[in-house]
């Protein structure tokens, strides 16, 4: 019965989550936040995929910015140098991203704790200087130009709308996709290691397979991000994807809530906005990002998702007494 309830309720979200997606992308004319609200779908790539390592398998990463890159200078070499199509360079782009996460996990995932930080944290600086000092084919510190816009026959995803439905199905898609491997088998392994990875292994759970599978999964969606940025505005450079874009979606996912997939849509939104409120404190952005950080961690540990949801049962029983 509570299984029942409970996917019921998940079928209900999706479900308005699609129709606000539909209603937003046909009747929001203005370009500019459309264009927003593409790079808030992109950054929920981000926070999901970051979510499902930390949130659920509990294993911490200071270097997701690296997939994200594999991602973004994948698609860019295989359709700009070798010119591949776009949707070729899709599936291939993803597959690096996968097999880089699979060789670097193995010893990677061994670590636990800081260990595992300050480990995740060197291989995100390693491909980023690779970005950086490959000038040849990465374009360099000046970054990568002549990116091709994604087309499907006559249908061309430059224009703000397509752009925004195609990254926002690639959203609700991999929300599902996650979604279904939390409530299996798999996800209740995955806590189970969250919660104690020799307890988890003394009971038969296959910890680090269960580890690298995950770390590999998220290097996928990251990647997925990756190439949808990279199509959207055509260049790209080493910085987007340095250690500070690290630490920034590590913070969407603790604000939003981790273990909570509605959670990294909801800090993939404030941290996307945020910098669109705070011109005038441009210079400052860490420094707010970490005060941000500081409070929710404080007064919100479980993020502002379950936060918000906390507190609105806490007020429904009050009514109800």
């Amino acid at each position: 019965m509570i299984i029942n309830s409970q996917n019921t309720r998940n079928r209900i979200a999706y479900a308005v989550f699609l129709l606000v997606i539909v209603v937003s992308g046909y009747f929001l004319e203005n370009l500019y936040y459309l264009q927003l609200l593409t790079f808030i779908g992109i950054n929920t790539l981000l926070a999901l995929a970051l979510n499902m390592l930390m949130g659920y398998a509990g294993q911490i990463s200071l270097g997701h910015a690296a997939f994200y890159g594999i991602g973004a200078y994948g698609t860019a070499i295989l359709t700009v140098h070798c010119h591949f199509s776009p949707w070729l360079a899709l599936p291939a782009a993803i597959a690096v991203a996968m097999a880089v996460a699979y060789i670097v996990g193995i010893p990677t995932l061994k670590l636990s704790g800081y260990y595992l930080g300050m480990g995740t944290l060197g291989f995100g600086m390693i491909i980023h200087i690779l970005f950086r000092e490959w000038s040849s084919i990465t374009g360099g510190a000046s970054g990568f130009i002549g990116i091709p816009p994604l087309e499907l026959g006559p249908v061309s995803f430059a224009s703000g709308r397509n752009y925004f439905f195609l990254v926002w199905g690639c959203v609700l898609i991999s929300f599902i996709a996650c979604q279904r491997i939390i409530d299996s088998r798999i996800g209740r392994a995955l806590r189970a290691i969250h919660d104690g990875e020799n307890a988890a292994a003394a009971v038969g759970v296959n910890t680090r397979a269960l580890k690298l599978q995950v770390f590999v999964l998220s290097a996928a969606i990251s990647a997925l991000a990756g190439f949808l940025y990279a199509h959207l505005v055509f260049f790209i450079s080493p910085g987007t994807f340095s250690f500070i874009a690290s630490i920034r979606m590590v913070t969407m996912v603790v604000i939003g809530g981790m273990a909570s997939v509605w959670g990294a849509l909801l800090g993939a939104s404030l941290l996307t906005l945020l910098p669109e409120w705070l011109h005038a404190f441009s210079e400052f952005e860490m420094v707010v990002y970490g005060l941000i950080l500081m409070l929710v961690m404080i007064f919100l540990p479980r993020g502002l998702f379950r936060g918000l949801l906390d507190i609105y049962e806490r007020t429904l029983k009050k009514n109800t007494h």
